[in-house]
């Protein structure tokens, strides 16, 4: 059975701090491979500006393209709105019975782990990885059973400052995937004209 990593996010859009990321979590939790999780809408960002599920997708899917141990997932594009993890979680569980799943998430997420739909199913049913978050400190001996702190160290990068570097109409070349800012040119993405 393959150890698969669910890393979720809105990945609006990805960046070159995602995959590196995914690449110390495959090594740190011993995963088998991460499936990159396009949310198409989540609880707690109701409102944001996203862009386009389809557009977002594609992005990582060209930002994974050399990486053999990490996959796009539009999983939950197929799925009611918004996205609860547990909902994913099951599906996949029962359309991929081949895989053990466990759910990545970042510390500013653990701390509001118990407002998100049936935690405390997700807490029984699956092993959970904690990344470690600016501002969201996390004392790994206080997690509870099935649940651990990966220390990836902090890894640089955010979408909310690319977005902001393209919206001033600022090059992000370095910040994402060589394909990924070709892909936000020739699309007029984000604000870059």
């Amino acid at each position: 059975m393959s150890t698969t990593g669910i890393f979720g996010g809105s990945f609006n859009p990805i960046h070159n701090g995602h995959i590196e990321l995914a690449r110390r979590l495959l090594s740190i939790a011993r995963l088998d491979e991460v499936w990159f999780v396009v949310s198409p809408q989540n609880p707690f960002k109701q409102g944001d500006d996203l862009l386009d599920d389809a557009l977002r997708l594609e992005m990582v899917r060209l930002a994974l393209k050399d990486e053999p141990r990490m996959a796009a997932s539009d999983y939950e594009c197929h799925l009611p709105r918004p996205s609860y993890t547990w909902r994913t979680l099951q599906g996949m569980s029962r359309d991929w019975p081949d895989r053990d799943f466990v759910l990545l998430i970042g510390a500013d997420n653990w701390a509001r782990f118990t407002e998100w739909r049936a935690w405390r199913d997700i807490l029984a049913a699956y092993r959970i990885v904690v990344y470690p978050r600016e501002g969201s400190p996390l004392q790994a001996d206080a997690l509870p059973p099935g649940v651990s702190l990966a220390d990836t160290g902090l890894v640089p990068g955010s979408s909310t400052e690319v977005r902001r570097l393209l919206a001033a109409g600022r090059p992000v070349d370095g910040l994402v995937p060589p394909a990924v800012a070709d892909f936000i040119r020739r699309n007029k993405l984000y604000g870059n004209t």
